[in-house]
């Protein structure tokens, strides 16, 4: 029987909501949209925020498992101590050959370093987009999460003696070789003839970029052609396994230091950059803009309960008479407190669901940009009715509370 009158008086509450917005358009249309706009900015910027860290796992895992890199420059730069880092010296070919003698727990030590680079040709073919040139050796294909299909890897020998050969990513066999076979092919790097002794995997896309726009080729060869005196080297150092990982990584570390002459005390002069870093740095930057719409969306909701309340006591004046009748038939306060109350929180709702749908919707552009999945948050969702449902209780509690007041005689005589 209770469950049966709440469920009566949800409804008519419900019917009543929808009456009040209908009668009264224009008033509760710019409350809605208060509504609206506080839940559509939170969801709309969780939404973005969580399409990008959804894809950031396998976007950021760009290395092989157990494996962290050194280079000069942190991957991820926020701040302005950029001039401090540009100060740092070059990582050269000669610190990575020492590190390389002298580490002993590492099981691969791998080196790369790139830039872009246009007009690269095959006879009357041509590829006039930028295409990212990286020299390295026999472990930068396996460095870069990637293997080779066709063909062969870089080889010491082809380090050693700076050879012209290439490794090819898919997307230059599609442009320079769409009915052929590269594999010992001459193609042309800033007219420079390479022999092409390989083929990459193709990998795909992650954030809206293509991951197999490259070549790759002996970074002896890269350095002595492609390089300038800007050039560092980054240096990919891969640990036996998990439980080896920081002692690994600690070993790495001393023998670099010893190597660029870091003194005892100083701060390392170079970075260690891993996934879960690039992860977490990313994650300190995405914070402050939750923050930032968390702060907008607590105002606009504010805004909008006080729009909720507004509305609400003037339904009351209006509708003393309806309110006078109801308790002269039976209703009790309980009963007219509890359908003013539900009448503030559907009101709320509706203009929260709206802005979670614009809001979901909004969120979603950053999926179709950058080609990445989309994301529901349905726990953001969740909360944003939630917090509508304060709103509606917090703001629409007064104006009940006075509903439920009246006294019924007073009510009747009232014109």
């Amino acid at each position: 029987m209770l469950s049966r009158n709440l469920k009566n008086i949800l409804r008519e509450s419900f019917y009543m909501a929808i009456d009040a917005i209908r009668q009264n358009k224009l008033r509760s249309t710019l409350t809605l949209i208060g509504i609206s706009i506080g839940v559509f900015s939170v969801i709309g910027v969780m939404t973005a925020i969580r399409t990008l860290e959804s894809s950031v796992a396998s976007g950021l895992n760009v290395f092989a498992a157990n494996t962290f890199v050194i280079q000069k420059f942190p991957a991820i730069q926020i701040g302005r101590r950029t001039k401090n880092y540009r100060n740092r010296k070059n990582i050269d070919f000669s610190q990575y050959k020492k590190l390389k003698q002298k580490a002993k727990l590492p099981i691969l030590i791998s080196v790369n370093e790139g830039q872009s680079i246009r007009n690269v040709k095959y006879k009357d073919k041509k590829v006039k987009n930028y295409i990212e040139l990286f020299g390295g050796d026999e472990g930068s294909i396996r460095m870069v999460n990637t293997f080779i299909s066709e063909g062969r890897n870089i080889a010491p020998d082809d380090v050693r003696y700076a050879r012209n050969v290439c490794i090819l990513g898919m997307d230059i066999v599609d442009r320079l070789f769409p009915f052929e076979n590269p594999l010992s092919k001459k193609i042309q790097l800033n007219g420079l003839d390479y022999l092409v002794i390989g083929i990459a995997e193709r990998k795909g896309e992650a954030f809206g970029q293509s991951q197999d726009n490259y070549i790759a080729i002996p970074i002896t060869n890269f350095l002595q052609k492609f390089s300038n005196k800007w050039t560092s080297l980054s240096i990919n150092v891969e640990a036996r396994s998990e439980l080896d990982y920081e002692k690994t990584r600690q070993e790495v570390i001393g023998i670099m230091r010893s190597i660029r002459k870091v003194s005892p005390g100083e701060e390392n002069d170079f970075e260690i950059v891993t996934s879960d870093e690039m992860i977490e740095t990313l994650s300190g930057f995405t914070n402050g803009i939750k923050l930032f719409a968390l702060m907008v969306s607590v105002i606009a909701l504010v805004v909008a309960g006080i729009g909720i309340m507004n509305i609400m006591l003037v339904s009351v004046t209006e509708r003393i008479k309806e309110i006078g009748i109801r308790k002269a038939i039976g209703a009790t306060k309980q009963d007219i407190l509890t359908q003013f109350l539900m009448e503030a929180v559907f009101l709320s709702e509706f203009g929260g669901i709206a802005g979670i749908i614009f809001g979901i919707a909004a969120g979603n552009i950053v999926s179709f940009i950058f080609n990445i999945p989309a994301v529901i948050p349905m726990d953001w969702a969740a909360i944003g009715l939630l917090v509508c449902s304060i709103i509606g209780i917090g703001f629409g509690i007064y104006p009940a509370w006075k509903a439920a007041q009246l006294d019924p005689i007073e009510s009747l005589r009232f014109e």
